[in-house]
Parts: structure tokens; sequence; C-alpha cells
């Protein structure tokens, strides 16, 4: 016979992950009092991250020390990492963030005069297939969590001098924010929330390119926030070549919503326009898209493309540009030009994500 030795059943428990504190702060103060901690404790954490800028449970020095290693041990701030970093002369920085599954987002801070504006991701990639946007040349892989989307604020609210604060947020960033409405509304009302980042929602704009439907959902939940629609044509034959989901869409139905959120937020409108040199930049077009804004409250926000490399899209020139202002000006349309910026560090949606893509990466 052979002596054999009882199976020890004692196995260790498996290893549990740190939660993503950022995914559900609700679930904050549910653990605090399972714990038997008295509930402000939470709001302690919140006001370190948030207000102080700290980078780890155990700079929060006012929490009991058993406290700060038990935060430590179930819950995570982090889910990135920060892959690079740019800086350019005009003050814009922008982040390469390296997301728990391997995806690439991009964020980007942006200095003007007191202003301390930021550029946000909403997905990793984009569906909509604008043909001049870096950002959608490789499709859509994942919508962002509301967590992961509140993680950028936080990083490039660091970049700042502790005296500063953010002023303002773009939904601008790679993706298509109203293709993710629910996580975008749960990551924008934290950061308007006044104990967290504190940011007006006057001060905050959802940038899109125009899903009727879900203008019509932002309208009837009495946005608060500044919507912004990514026209970039004035008829549809040109907008269907631009931004391909026209096709099932139509500058009619989008215009149709545009009012309806109008008249149901009282909300000013802001009308996005990227200027590709002789594609859209025309006299001709500028009258066309002056005769379809015309008698709206709205802005006209005109961007001088940032080029890309590999696209064959360029800027157009000062002449180009001030022509277009001039004829479109007739209209009584508000309109500004915005200046370029982040030109040194491929600060427009995507280029760097793309960039980096494809470089080989080193084992």
């Amino acid at each position: 016979m052979t002596n054999c030795e009882p199976a020890d059943e004692r196995s260790p428990p498996p290893a549990v992950s740190p939660s993503p504190l950022l995914a559900d702060l609700d679930e904050l103060p549910t653990w605090m009092s399972a714990r038997g901690e008295q509930r402000f404790r939470a709001q302690q954490v919140l006001h370190w991250l948030f207000q102080r800028r700290a980078e780890t449970f155990g700079q929060m020095t006012d929490l009991p020390s058993a406290l700060r290693s038990a935060l430590a041990a179930h819950f995570s701030i982090w889910t990135t990492v920060v892959a690079k970093h740019q800086r350019s002369d005009d003050g814009t920085e922008k982040l390469l963030m390296r997301l728990s599954d391997g995806g690439l987002i991009e964020c980007v801070l942006l200095r003007d005069g007191a202003r301390r504006t930021i550029c946000v991701s909403s997905q990793v990639g984009c569906a909509m297939g604008c043909v001049f946007c870096a950002s959608g040349l490789n499709g859509v892989e994942r919508n962002l969590t509301s967590g992961e989307i509140v993680e950028q604020m936080l990083r490039l609210q660091r970049l700042l001098p502790n005296q500063e604060r953010l002023s303002h947020i773009v939904m601008m960033g790679m993706g298509e924010p109203l293709a993710n409405l629910d996580n975008v509304e749960r990551a924008l009302h934290l950061a308007s929330r006044r104990d967290l980042l504190g940011i007006s929602a006057r001060r905050i704009t959802i940038s899109t390119v125009g899903l009727p439907a879900a203008i019509r959902r932002l309208a009837d939940a009495d946005c608060r926030y500044h919507l912004a629609i990514s026209l970039h044509a004035p008829d549809d034959t040109l907008r269907d070549t631009l931004v391909p989901v026209n096709a099932k869409i139509g500058i009619a139905s989008l215009l149709e919503a545009a009012d309806y959120f109008f008249e149901r937020t009282g909300r000013r409108l802001t009308f996005e326009y990227v200027l590709l040199a002789g594609i859209n930049d025309s006299p001709r077009q500028a009258e066309a898209l002056g005769e379809l804004l015309a008698g709206r409250i709205a802005l006209l926000n005109v961007i001088p493309y940032n080029p890309v490399a590999g696209l064959p899209y360029q800027t157009p020139t000062a002449a180009a540009i001030n022509e277009f202002r001039r004829r479109i000006e007739r209209y009584g349309i508000s309109i500004q030009f915005r200046q370029r910026k982040g030109d040194q560090i491929n600060a427009a949606c995507g280029q760097l994500r793309r960039e980096t893509a494809a470089t080989p990466q080193r084992s």
C-alpha cells in the first residue's frame, strides 16, 4: 500500500483585485459604514482626490493610518498610466493614457489667458468616420467608463500649479460623446459637483457630430451643458463625404433636433466648422452656410484644419479664411475663428495615439 497524505483543503483564497474607486464613488460611503467608519470619512477621501489632488491614499493624512491601508487594499485610484506627456510652447499639454486593457486615449489641457480648459475623450477610437480626423481612422474599440472619463480630468488637473484650477471642460476628445451618453453624463455630474471639481455646467460643452435622438434626450433631461454640433459642410452632399454618418441623418433632421434642444433648454448652440482648404472653404460654401444658419441663436465656431500625417487635407490660406469670414458675416451670424493650439505636439484628436500605435513597442 502507498501511504498518502490527505490533501490540504485550506487553499488560500483567490486574490481580489482592488475596485476602481472612480468607477462608482457611491460605493465609498457604504464601504465606510460597513467598516464602522463615520460616513464623513468618504467626503474626506473625495476632498483629497478632487480638491487637494492626492495621488495615493497614503497622502490623505487626516485619515487614520489603518483606514488609509484598508482603502489602498480595497480600492485603486488610478486604472491608467500616462504613456506619453507632451508640452507645447503655447502652454498646451497633451497626455496619451494607456487603459487597463491596453487601449490608448488622449486628453488635452489648453491654457488661454485665465482659462484652463480640458478636452476629454469619451471612447477608445470613434465610429463616426469623419474623414479628416485621426480619432476614427481605426474605428471604435469601446466606450470609456465614467471613471475613465473622470480620471482624465484628474490627471489633467494635476498638471496645474496648486493655485490654479480647471475652468472649462469640452467633451471633444476621441470618440462621440452622445454614443456613450450614460457614462458621459455621470462623469460630467461629478465634475460639476461643488464638492468635487466644481466646474459650472455653463462651462461644460458636449461636442457631437449630431445624433438627433440623443440630442432630444439631452433636451428632455433639461440638460445644463452647452452643445456643440460638428457641422463641417453646408449641404448633405458634402457632409455625407466628410461625415459619413450624415447619410443616415441628414442636415435637416440634425437642425430640427438642434432647434428642439434650444427651445427646451434655452442654451445657445455652437456649430463647429473645420475649414479644409479647397474642400469646404469657398465663398459659395460660406454663403450657403450663412443661409443655413441665419436667424438661429447660435455661435459658429470656425476651426482652421490642424493637419494629420497621412491624410491629404490642408489648412486654408489666410486669404481664404478672411474671405470666408467676410462672406458669412453678412448673414448676421455670431462667429468666432478659433486660434489653433498645440501644433507642436499634434494636439488634434487621435494624432498621438495613432503615431504611438504605429511605432513598434520594445519588449
